[in-house]
């Protein structure tokens, strides 16, 4: 009987099996992006938003996002928001909108911050009495203690301690009285010592809105020379905070920092560059908005905004600003249990998506796993935003939750634009690149420093630039390392080699 049938096909001892390959997990793709969901804003904010973008030719993204940012700035240490459980979310946000220059950023922050700071200078004038009256009551207990101590020093043994008893008695109460502070909901100068001062001025919050992008080279160390982000960090989640320094001591139960901000494009990409960022967390803090520019396609006579629209704006912001500047303990905004069912289902959706490997914000699970607590601030923003005085007295409804969540969802394919920008996926576009070299020359395996000849010194400068790549698409099953063979001899160490997926040269494999 002949066995030559038996035989045919299999591998002879001298060659190995050939691998077994899996589909590969598809690289992230060109990213696209949303637009700005202005439906999910109340109808009075929507259209002061419209208008406002309208009127400045700007991208709707950018008063959308600056309108988030003022609800937060009106509620932000006033208000949390009751998830489920022990966990709550403050109502503080940090957002930032990528825009070049020329688009006229500060005429938009101009007219959405404005009832902001008539609320600062409404408060300032209610408080006033009050903080005059505190001040003569301090400089009078201080006199009088002053005069006590001095009767003290020059009286007789019989006397001196009657006085001194006296005297304490009165410095104590010197010591006691309390000056407030004059009510600010913005903030100016920007370091992290002025932040951390104006916060436990204001009992506990304060907001920083800028058309600039200043702030991050501050948290950099513009004046300290090194990075200085611990109270940006716990200022967006809420943890206490005390400063203990030979100059200062101050203490903040709950602090709620709100960020407001419109860069250019190459701060993005800066601060992607900057130590600490990243490995930080503060990164992961922010809302992103990477809206298209619209000049050279705007209007020449755009609409005003309509006189009624500007109006009813100004009023609610008033509004909702001074009701909740009275509340020391903060408002509890309870969600409905329909609410509560909606964000645990979007909490089901957004986990997978965290995955290292395949998930769409694998690379960025720092910005992703802080997603659904930023949802529920908005939800409770525009809970508010929509109830204003009484926000506290309903729960949120699952609407509202619905909209936050299409806010939510126009955030995630923003920032992952934006850390595309900040070098968060450098490199997967550095692997597109490996791909296609790979994919032209039609190797079946290829060695590392061969591969090296094939690419671009401009992208890969060095060997070790082609390291994370090589292990992102080793990750992805696009190759695999094979066991280096050292022969033991002098010399250079063989170059790594890697299998290459046979779909790269034939697509029905």
């Amino acid at each position: 009987m002949d066995n030559t049938d038996l035989w045919a096909g299999l591998p002879t001892l001298d060659e190995p099996p050939a691998p077994v390959w899996e589909d590969p997990v598809p690289l992230a793709g060109p990213r696209k992006l949303a637009p700005f969901p202005t439906a999910s804003l109340p109808g009075w904010l929507r259209e002061f938003v419209a208008a406002v973008a309208e009127e400045t030719q700007t991208p709707v993204d950018l008063a959308g996002c600056i309108a988030l940012s003022v609800l937060a700035t009106a509620a932000g240490g006033r208000a949390v928001v009751q998830v489920r459980g022990h966990w709550r979310e403050p109502t503080n946000l940090y957002v930032v909108v990528s825009l070049p220059p020329a688009n006229r950023k500060s005429a938009v922050f101009g007219l959405l911050t404005d009832p902001l700071y008539e609320a600062e200078q409404q408060l300032r004038t209610l408080t006033q009495p009050a903080i005059v009256e505190a001040e003569m009551t301090a400089r009078l207990a201080k006199e009088a203690a002053d005069k006590a101590a001095s009767k003290a020093a020059t009286a007789g043994a019989d006397e001196r301690d009657e006085l001194v008893s006296t005297a304490i008695a009165l410095a104590q109460t010197a010591e006691s009285v309390s000056v407030p502070a004059k009510p600010q909901l913005l903030a100016d100068d920007t370091t992290a010592e002025t932040v951390t001062s104006r916060m436990a001025e204001q009992g506990g919050r304060i907001s920083v809105m800028s058309a600039e992008g200043d702030i991050f080279d501050i948290i950099a160390g513009r004046y300290s020379g090194k990075p200085n982000m611990g109270v940006f960090l716990k200022g967006h989640a809420g943890d206490r905070l005390k400063v203990d320094r030979q100059t200062r001591e101050e203490y903040i139960e709950h602090p709620a920092l709100t960020m407001g901000l419109c860069v250019q494009p190459q701060v993005l990409d800066d601060i992607g560059r900057q130590d600490g960022f990243k490995g930080r967390g503060l990164l992961g803090r922010f809302l992103y908005s990477v809206p298209e520019s619209l000049v050279g396609r705007r209007k020449i006579e755009p609409e005003p905004i309509p006189e009624q629209v500007m109006e009813t704006y100004r009023r609610h912001v008033l509004d909702l600003t001074l009701f909740l500047a009275e509340w020391t303990d903060p408002a509890l905004i309870q969600l409905t249990p329909e609410a509560v069912a909606a964000l645990k289902a979007f909490q089901a959706r957004v986990e997978p998506m965290l995955e290292a490997r395949g998930g769409i914000m694998g690379q960025i699970g720092d910005w992703g796993g802080k997603l659904v607590g930023a949802t529920a601030r908005m939800a409770a923003l525009l809970h508010l935003a929509e109830h204003l005085t009484k926000g506290h007295m309903v729960p949120v409804a699952e609407a509202t939750m619905r909209d936050a969540i299409a806010l939510a969802e126009y955030f995630i394919s923003h920032s992952l634009a934006a850390f595309d920008s900040m070098g968060a996926d450098r490199i997967v576009e550095r692997a597109r690149t490996v791909l296609e070299v790979l994919h032209t020359h039609g190797w079946r395996e290829v060695s590392k420093r061969d591969l090296m000849v094939k690419l671009s010194r401009s992208e890969f400068r060095t060997a070790n630039d082609l390291d994370p790549v090589l292990a992102l698409l080793e990750d992805h099953g696009y190759v695999r390392a094979q066991a280096v063979q050292r022969t033991g001899g002098r010399g250079r160490p063989p170059s790594p080699r890697y299998l290459i997926h046979p779909r790269l040269t034939d697509p029905t494999a």
